[in-house]
């Protein structure tokens, strides 16, 4: 099953989401399931409901279909799906935002709008003075207030909560006691009022040691009753404490250990004595062993009991097999042995005297696993003593700790693990309360951290060692909390805890999770659950302190989690660490950059990390489009500038408190701070001891206990919170981070549209510039665009006012610094810039900024917008692209002047184009624009497109799009100049006429991106070119038959391989029609200038065979016109194709290679049978067709041996041609290939130019070929000097190869048909054989065909069939031969993909279950993922990878002799899927149903490799198992015309 669990899957309400059928579930039964709720029902989290499928086209085609769900419900979402009878085959998780409200008409807060502020809640002091304290949030520009814990504290820290129900009572009055009915009122007043929401913190992993309720409800911590499992590390924590309190009482001094420790040898002597005088008399190892006594005692009773028999194993096997027992009450030699293991590892084998040996050998196994189960505890107790030392060095020796002093009984030599809440007692009297139940219960484990610690994992559950290693930094006011996995496990906490959830979710919009990871994620997840219940757009933030976000992403999923803090994991060093990290990734751009148009270079993978934390997109995103794959996202983020753990002002440098703020507020996130920070208080608020109160506001006069906007940095910071709420509104979503110099970064917001900027320059001062020496030069920076403003310039400066004044009740902050800010002025009344002047550069108008006096703690922030030209360029452009979505509708403008072009819509123009112009505008590769002169686009330092149309760039911008890979090759070519958009239209307004005006349309749009800044020129162009190539498929499509315009997006996929195969060659085209022909287009001739008929020919395959004489192979242009052609409502233009190689017909057959008259090859048997069956298939599919029988055929060989003719000089009807194939076969075709010799064939012998085919008179079997020739599809020719195969055919397939057998079977009955109806006036063929004529009638041939076909075809499983000729060779039964009298006879025999064709187009030849039982075998042995492979995997010469450039000493290998000797072909595919198709709907429904969704199944691997390839086709041909063949066509007309007619008949 595949885990989504940690992928974060994040949307906003108001999203439609679509589940999708991947390949590998297509053509099964698949339902999905969600607990998100149903249309009016509430959400539970346990429940889950099926999701009906939604069929977009009327038809029930597993491509397209999809499973929906309206987001309109905030929350975490699982969802699973099941496939067949598995119950669940994958799931994962939606989380879906919340939707924030505020004021009195409840106005939306956006997420990325909040500024948030953290109070001590302790701080604030009696409720009816929250209002004045708090306000400083409201007046400094914040919009959101969060508490720490309200409600009553424990003896310690804010968030050690004594009740989780009562509301502290330090925030009441004498005589006036406070509720939470007042917080209520007073957060609603805060949220109508002020516009500010509240949220605050949730405590679930612990309470306070002294909360009076874990007294009454022990069985709520971990103790040693409900967790006996502690009880080693129990008796190690008495036992510490009472070496502690021997220590503070001088005991050890003389042994080197006295209450003050000071150095190494002190530690040196603790260590000896924590050995001496605690692990080695506790004996925990004891908890551990086995009692080998008792042990051995019982075995042997049972062995005298009479279980004998059983061989004695070796040691090694004793040691494996032995399983212990662990004793549920952990006591000491409380564990046993598993006597049914211990019988079967020892007992005796002769007799009953054997009794005591096995007894010894029993107890000598004991021993050894006591020994090993000792040495494990000793490791233990090795950590635990390295832990304890390490503990006292911290808090006694390192400079950064907190150097306690003596060790006392206040602070002793290592925090204690567990309550002990009795009198003080010996340990000895200690150790017997351990047993009894009523007193152990109240030995509860204090909570704690381990760093490193998985946070999934519980530290204090059973198989943690934690707590015995002494690893954990235990917070010993705490108790854990023990939840159990449901609430059963511990009723009264889970219904404490849920109604402590309810009190809060009543109050506050929102909650931060504390200690989230070392909370059970189910508790969490349930107590949210709870919460969502009463309210459901609860705003839930966290800080993970995992270092993993994948590990981030469980706890978000499962919790819901809106926003992760950033900032407060330890302390500043985590924040500085995501500060640098921004500054060093814009240093690496800096540094790498080749201007300052670099902003629009930063992809994806070098932002990755940064911008999902600081952003959202880059500068110049692409446009994306509505319905859009969804992709892993990043968890949004609160990124905080201050939190409660920062270090104070004179541990860092005052003035950097103000540019980092600036860096913070820029950022397209949630925001935030904590009270204080902007006070510039001179020391941290200590969560512990902390007992001053909060300043009030004041705004008119400052005094020691209150503070307005000339305090700290207030007033900058109420500037860039309003900045920041602005952006947000405004749809500021792209950012862009720079560093100009060591300590000078820039900031720019970005809206994408309207393509205003706010960029903010801020100098870091994280050294005090009062003693550090800063250069005065800051480089200078070029804005593209105009400066409309400054927006904000602020510094910190140092002020004369009376320090010494002081409050001795609330926090005091630094007097004499404050921030000096000018607000919304223009560049010439600025402080710091010198000089703005407007310059032109390559990536456009901008102006360069000289800075002046900028010194470390100043920041400018600068409104920019486009200048003049370019801004009303970029209006106008939106306003032209609307026409392919309405998001470019904001930011339009109207133009004075519009280019006649664009007056009408590009559909209009588009309409105009024929498939064949189609062709021209969308694809060909670069062969064939090179044959006509010119090639596809090459991008510098990377590659050429594959195509020179419009596909050519959509296969590269599909890539780049989603990623917003914006420092791709295309990207850097489309910002250094015009060149690509100057090639696109350039090539199209050379060809004039329709596809000219394309250019011409192009040409006008592409006028405005040279207008308008260079890094906005990506995101435009590939707009422009996505929405011209959007509009020209729906165009093709309009075009095209109700099959293609109704079917599946497969479907239309494979139908624009017609598009892309067919088109007008420059150099060769079709032969000449006939003039007589209606409907036949024309165009001018670039090279004779005279009008010439320009009818469209197929490209076999692209990039090999697609120009000259490898274009057109009669093969491939018959064996793809059915599928893309036929059935895609080509009709005209196959009848023209049909038509055009009928005029070529010579010696009964048609060319192998279309090329100039000399170049014509007739040396392939099988091409005139695939032209044939196209002509029925014509006359069957096509209305009136049959009116193609009477066309006029130009013949340009009217006889075998005459000069080619001009079109009309010797016409005849095609029924007449027809028939003289049948005639010259049924003569028997016997002749040599013009210009024979290695001119024409160099690998070819002399013997393989005689071309020889016929019927066989006795089986009706057309036949043909020989051992020095192949005249199938399967024709590769020997090439290899080295290997001796030059020369010789791979697969000569000589004599009735099956196909051919089928292709000639369906003609004849073809033939019988139409000449009863009337169309063909021709009933027999007409031979001579020794001077006289015969005549062999159609229906007599047919009648041969059916008769004999069975019974020479197919491989019987009686071994003794009297129709087998070669028994010897049959190497596989219940098939169909691949050929019929081969000159090499057990070539017959080979189990080959050709049978499917013959089943398709004569399935009257084949018995039922003997086809199904033919292709069943085809299935197992040939089927490969997108293709057939040539040949059986058991046969000898099979070789699966085709290498032509390979020549070794093999073979059937070297030159790639092998090319249909096992490698798979795509094409054959779609033959055996249809033929299974039509023999499963005979063997039943059921049968055919399976049929159905295997054949799903398989296209769906077509449909994934159309997706993903670049060329936007199917190879000719892959490797074994599907690998790639890096020699085949990357798209291939025989490949995409065959699965286009699979789903035909589906």
């Amino acid at each position: 099953m595949e885990k989504l669990e940690r992928s974060l899957f994040r949307l906003e309400q108001g999203f439609e989401l679509q589940f999708r059928l991947g390949p590998t579930l297509q053509g099964k039964e698949v339902q999905v399931y969600t607990n998100y709720p149903a249309k009016d029902h509430k959400f539970d989290r346990l429940k889950f409901h099926s999701l009906d499928w939604v069929y977009p086209n009327g038809q029930e085609d597993d491509c397209d279909k999809y499973c929906r769900l309206d987001l309109i419900v905030a929350g975490s979402y699982q969802y699973y799906f099941s496939c067949g009878d598995k119950e669940k085959v994958s799931g994962g998780y939606i989380v879906v935002d919340p939707v924030l409200r505020v004021g009195a008409n409840n106005d939306i807060l956006p997420l990325d709008c909040i500024s948030s502020q953290t109070y001590l809640a302790k701080c604030l002091g009696p409720l009816d003075k929250w209002l004045d304290r708090v306000r400083v949030a409201k007046e400094t520009g914040y919009n959101m207030i969060h508490f720490t814990p309200l409600q009553k504290l424990g003896v310690s820290s804010c968030y050690s909560l004594a009740d989780q129900l009562e509301l502290n009572p330090n925030f009441s009055l004498e005589g006036k006691h406070y509720t939470w009915r007042d917080v209520g009122n007073l957060v609603e007043t805060v949220r109508k009022d002020w516009n500010m929401l509240c949220i605050t913190d949730v405590v679930y992993n612990q309470t306070a040691a002294d909360s009076e309720w874990i007294d009454l409800h022990p069985e709520c911590g971990y103790n040693l009753v409900n967790s006996p499992y502690l009880k080693p590390a129990w008796l190690l924590d008495r036992a510490l404490w009472h070496l502690s309190c021997e220590v503070a009482d001088g005991k050890y001094a003389e042994q080197g250990l006295p209450a003050l420790i000071q150095h190494e040898q002190h530690l040196n002597a603790l260590q000896g004595i924590l050995w001496q005088q605690v692990f080695s008399k506790l004996s925990l190892w004891e908890f551990l062993q086995v009692s080998v006594d008792e042990a051995v005692e019982q075995f042997r009773q049972l062995l005298q009991a009479g279980s004998l028999g059983v061989t004695s194993r070796s040691s090694t096997d004793c040691r494996q097999q032995l399983k212990m027992v662990q004793d549920p009450q952990h006591r000491r030699f409380g564990n046993t042995v598993d006597m049914e293991s211990a019988l079967d590892t020892f007992a005796p084998h002769r007799s009953p005297s054997d009794i005591q040996e096995c007894c010894n050998c029993f107890r000598r196994r004991l021993e050894e696993l006591n020994l090993e189960l000792y040495k494990e505890m000793n490791c233990h107790a090795e950590q635990a003593t390295n832990c304890i030392v390490g503990n006292v060095v911290y808090e006694r020796l390192a400079e950064q700790g907190p150097k306690l002093g003596p060790v006392t009984r206040k602070y002793p030599l290592c925090p204690r693990y567990f309550t002990f809440p009795f009198e003080e007692m010996t340990f000895e009297e200690e150790m017997h309360l351990m047993e009894q139940k009523d007193k152990a219960c109240h030995f509860l484990a204090h909570d704690g951290s381990v760093t490193g610690n998985n946070p999934l994992r519980n530290l204090t559950e059973s198989g943690s060692e934690v707590y015995l290693r002494r690893e954990l930094v235990c917070e010993s006011d705490t108790i854990k909390l023990r939840y159990g996995e449901r609430p059963e496990d511990c009723p009264y906490l889970w219904a404490h805890m849920n109604k402590y959830t309810e009190i809060t979710a009543k109050l506050f919009c929102g909650v931060r999770l504390v200690n989230c990871h070392s909370t059970p994620v189910h508790v969490a997840e349930a107590m949210l659950a709870a919460a969502r219940a009463i309210r459901p757009d609860l705003y839930v933030i966290a800080d993970l302190c995992t270092g993993s976000q994948l590990t981030d992403n469980v706890f978000v999923n499962r919790l819901g989690i809106t926003s992760l803090v950033r900032g407060t994991e330890t302390d500043l060093l985590a924040r500085s660490t995501l500060l640098n990290a921004l500054l060093e990734n814009a240093q690496c751009r800096q540094n790498t950059a080749k201007s300052t148009d670099a902003r629009s270079a930063t992809g994806s993978q070098e932002e990755g990390g940064w911008l999902s934390w600081f952003g959202k997109e880059p500068v110049g995103a692409f446009f994306q489009p509505s319905l859009r794959p969804l992709i892993p996202a990043v968890t949004h983020t609160m990124f905080m500038d201050g939190t409660l753990n920062d270090h104070s002002p004179i541990q860092r440098s005052v003035y950097d408190f103000l540019p980092s703020s600036a860096l913070v507020s820029m950022a397209c996130c949630a925001t935030g701070s904590t009270r204080g920070y902007d006070e510039l208080l001179p020391n941290q608020i200590s969560l512990v001891k902390e007992d001053h109160l909060y300043s009030c506001w004041n705004p008119e006069v400052q005094k020691c206990d209150q503070v307005n906007l000339k305090t700290g940095i207030m007033a900058g910071k109420m500037a860039l919170n309003k900045l920041h709420q602005e952006l947000a509104a405004e749809g500021f979503t792209q950012v862009y981070v720079e560093q100009l110099d060591e300590d000078v970064v820039t900031v720019t917001r970005h809206c994408p549209s309207s393509h205003q900027s706010v960029l903010a320059v801020l100098r870091r001062a994280v050294k005090n510039p009062e003693g550090h020496h800063h250069k005065d030069n800051v480089p200078p920076l070029f804005i593209p665009g105009q400066i409309e403003e400054v927006v904000l310039e602020a510094r910190t400066i140092v002020r004369d006012i009376n320090s010494d004044r002081r409050s001795d009740i609330n926090i005091n902050s630094l007097p004499e610094y404050t921030a000096e800010i000018q607000e919304h002025i223009q560049l010439k009344d600025s402080k710091v810039v010198k000089k703005a002047a407007m310059v032109s550069k390559h990536s456009g108008v901008g102006q360069e900024i000289l800075f002046k006096k900028f010194k470390p703690g100043c920041i400018i922030i600068f409104r920019v917008t486009l200048e003049s030209r370019s801004r009303e360029q970029l209006g106008a452009l939106r306003r032209h692209l609307i026409q392919f979505s309405p998001q470019y509708q904001t930011g339009s403008l109207a133009e004075h002047s519009t280019p006649a072009v664009l007056t009408k819509p590009l559909m209009t123009i588009m309409s105009r184009l024929t498939l064949a112009d189609m062709n021209m505008l969308l694809y060909r590769c670069d062969a064939e624009e090179r044959e006509d002169g010119g090639g596809c686009y090459d991008i510098p330092s990377w590659l050429s497109l594959h195509y020179g149309g419009l596909q050519g760039l959509m296969s590269v911008l599909a890539e780049i799009r989603p990623k917003n890979e914006l420092g791709h090759s295309l990207c850097d070519n489309l910002r250094g100049g015009d060149w690509m958009m100057d090639f696109i239209s350039n090539r199209l307004l050379a060809k004039g006429g329709a596809v000219g005006e394309v250019g011409h349309w192009f040409q006008a749009m592409f006028s405005y991106l040279k207008h308008m800044p260079r890094y906005l020129v990506p995101c435009y162009f590939d707009a422009i070119i996505q929405g011209a190539y959007t509009t020209a498929l729906e165009a093709v499509f309009k075009q095209m038959s109700s099959f293609i315009q109704n079917g599946s997006s497969l479907v239309k996929q494979l139908a624009l391989g017609s598009v892309q195969m067919y088109g007008v060659g420059h150099c060769l085209m079709l032969p000449t029609i006939s003039p007589h022909l209606k409907d036949v287009p024309h165009c001018l001739s670039e090279i004779t200038c005279q009008d010439n008929q320009c009818c469209v020919s197929l490209a076999a395959g692209l990039p090999h065979f697609c120009v000259g004489v490898f274009r057109s192979w009669g093969r491939d242009t018959f064996i793809a016109l059915r599928g893309l052609m036929l059935l895609t409502g080509r009709h005209l233009e196959a009848r023209n194709i049909i038509l055009a190689f009928a005029g070529t017909l010579r010696y009964g057959l048609i060319p192998n290679l279309l090329g100039p008259d000399s170049y014509l090859r007739y040396n392939c048997r099988d091409a005139v049978w695939w032209w044939m069956q196209c002509i029925q298939e014509f006359c069957t599919l096509v209305p009136d067709g049959v009116s193609i029988l009477k066309c006029p055929v130009s013949r340009m060989f009217p006889t075998n041996v005459s000069d080619p003719q001009p079109a009309g000089a010797w016409d005849q009807p095609l029924y007449d041609v027809i028939q003289e194939v049948m005639q010259r076969h049924m003569q028997g075709i016997h002749f040599r290939e013009n210009n024979a010799g290695p001119q024409l064939d160099h690998n070819m012998t002399d013997e393989g130019f005689n071309v020889e085919a016929g019927v066989d008179q006795s089986t009706g079997f057309v036949y043909g070929g020989s051992r020095f020739n192949c005249g199938t599809w399967m024709d590769k020719m020997g090439e290899s000097e080295r290997a001796h195969n030059k020369g010789i055919p791979a697969t000569p397939r000589d004599g009735s190869a099956v196909e051919l057998v089928g292709l000639c079977k369906s003609t004849v009955r073809w033939l019988v048909k139409l000449h009863n109806i009337g169309h063909f006036p021709h009933a027999a063929v007409t031979i001579r054989r020794g001077g006289q004529t015969y005549s062999v009638s159609y229906v007599e041939w047919d009648h041969k065909i059916q008769e004999n076909f069975e019974k020479n075809f197919y491989i019987s499983h009686d071994p003794h069939d009297p129709e087998e000729k070669h028994p010897q060779l049959v190497h596989k039964r219940g098939i169909y031969k691949d050929s019929f009298g081969a000159s090499s006879p057990w070539c017959d025999y080979q189990l080959r993909p050709n049978f499917p064709i013959a089943m398709v187009v004569a399935p009257e030849l084949f018995t039922v279950e003997k086809a199904w039982e033919s292709l069943d075998v085809a299935e197992r042995k040939l089927l490969g993922p997108l293709g057939m492979k040539t040949l059986d995997p058991d046969d000898m010469v099979y070789c699966g990878v085709y290498d032509n450039n390979l020549d070794n000493d093999k073979f059937n290998q070297a030159k790639g002799f092998n090319y249909h000797q096992g490698p798979e072909w795509l094409w054959p595919m779609g033959y055996f899927l249809r033929a299974k198709l039509y023999f499963a709907k005979k063997m039943g429904k059921e049968t055919y149903d399976k049929t159905v969704n295997l054949v799903k199944n398989i296209l769906s691997h077509h449909a994934v490799h159309l997706e993903r390839s670049p060329w936007k086709g199917l190879p000719g041909l892959t490797n074994e198992n599907g690998q790639h063949c890096p020699f085949s066509c990357k798209s291939q007309a025989s490949s995409l015309a065959a699965i286009l007619e699979v789903l035909y008949d589906i």
